[in-house]
């Protein structure tokens, strides 16, 4: 990434920033598709009874497992961005990248932590959890995920969009990519299964422009060097 003027070239995000964001575009959408195959239709739909079925609860599981190294990925991710882009930032959108991107981690971690505390209550093997420990657990853990940690991906979307617009670092269409994206996550995600591995989509498509522009760089660099 790599802009024209001053304001431009203030940013130079290195590649380790595309690479920590592959990585949890990569993760986080794995750990999306588990949950939906061990939750087809969402925490409402899902039975106490239907879900001492083993291979749901594999897939739930190793989601789960997944959550830690994501968020791991993602908080790199945020902090390389936003030390390479300096002092050239705007204050008030820097302080709502960073923040969303902070209370995402921390919502997505929750949610893992609730759904893991569903599987984790004893009960006698084969048979259902207490209801209302898993009526707590799961509505508690999907609205974390799906209706707050979404949310919270979706102002980080569009703050990184708009700084990267400012800067004169992102081209045009992926600033529109990341509008587009911030209104699904806003508004379809909640209550459209599958349309939260829009954000992943998003950051995978950024991370690799990351890189490429990383590589024009480079070569170009090596190329004007005598």
């Amino acid at each position: 990434m790599q802009g024209s003027g001053p304001r431009g070239r203030a940013l130079q995000t290195p590649r380790a920033a595309g690479l920590a964001g592959i990585i949890f575009a990569l993760l986080l959408a794995a750990a999306v598709v588990l949950i939906r195959l061990g939750l087809p239709q969402g925490a409402g739909e899902v039975t106490a009874q239907g879900f001492t079925d083993s291979t749901r609860r594999s897939a739930v599981r190793a989601a789960l497992a997944l959550v830690p190294f994501a968020g791991i990925s993602f908080l790199w991710f945020i902090g390389v961005v936003r030390t390479h882009v300096g002092d050239a930032e705007d204050k008030f959108l820097a302080t709502v990248f960073l923040a969303s991107g902070v209370v995402f981690t921390a919502t997505m971690f929750a949610a893992a932590a609730a759904a893991g505390a569903v599987l984790a209550v004893a009960h006698p093997p084969g048979s259902a959890p207490g209801l209302p420990a898993w009526d707590f657990g799961r509505h508690f853990a999907y609205t974390l995920m799906i209706g707050y940690s979404m949310r919270m991906a979706a102002v980080f979307v569009c703050s990184l969009s708009v700084i990267g617009h400012r800067m004169g670092v992102l081209p045009r269409w992926l600033t529109l990519l990341g509008f587009l994206s911030t209104v699904t996550l806003l508004f379809v995600a909640p209550g459209v299964p599958w349309s939260e591995l829009v954000f992943p989509a998003w950051s995978l498509v950024l991370s690799v422009y990351i890189l490429a522009a990383s590589g024009r760089r480079a070569r170009a660099g090596a190329a004007a060097a005598p």
